[in-house]
């Protein structure tokens, strides 16, 4: 079994660059900035920073165009892909490696402009991370995005008497 799986979080570099596919749906692309901090055998402390490309389709892009500029803290789950091309000007071969997000979880908004929650690829709303509020948010604070959401699913009950699931409430 294979796995390609990248998390990364941290903070995005400059506002998102957003572009529409012939298909008309919408392409975002941008950089998250992610620190390291560690602590030589010398006791000397050491900061190193790494720069990964993101590139979102579809909703979720639409979701980075609307709510994410620079400085935003975000959560990104996607796949690694490198794609290569040949340079018009020198003939030599070009590479980039690059996340293809597949979940984006908006840090909140006083990390620089994310509102606070998680949206995958195909809208559906998560959870946010990160610290609380001891104040309840106004509805007016927290965009809801409704478009095209996955309907509730049956949760799955255990079988009174044997303990095993009933394969009937399973909802697949």
């Amino acid at each position: 079994m294979n796995l390609n799986k990248a998390f990364v979080l941290g903070n995005i570099t400059k506002d998102p660059e957003i572009r529409s596919m012939p298909s008309g749906s919408q392409v975002a692309n941008f950089s998250v900035a992610t620190n390291r901090a560690y602590t030589l055998p010398s006791g000397e402390k050491k900061e190193e920073v790494e720069f990964h490309n993101i590139v979102c389709f579809g909703k979720l892009a639409d979701i980075v165009s609307r709510y994410l500029k620079k400085g935003s803290l975000v959560l990104i789950e996607g796949r690694i892909q490198t794609r290569s091309w040949d340079d018009k000007s020198t003939g030599a071969k070009k590479y980039k490696t690059e996340i293809i997000a597949e979940l984006m979880q908006m840090g909140p908004r006083s990390a620089g402009g994310g509102n606070g929650g998680g949206v995958d690829s195909s809208g559906y709303r998560r959870p946010s991370f990160g610290q609380q509020s001891q104040e309840s948010p106004k509805q007016d604070d927290i965009p809801v995005i409704e478009e095209n959401y996955p309907a509730p699913q049956n949760e799955v009950s255990l079988d009174n008497n044997s303990g095993e699931i009933d394969v009937k409430d399973i909802p697949f």
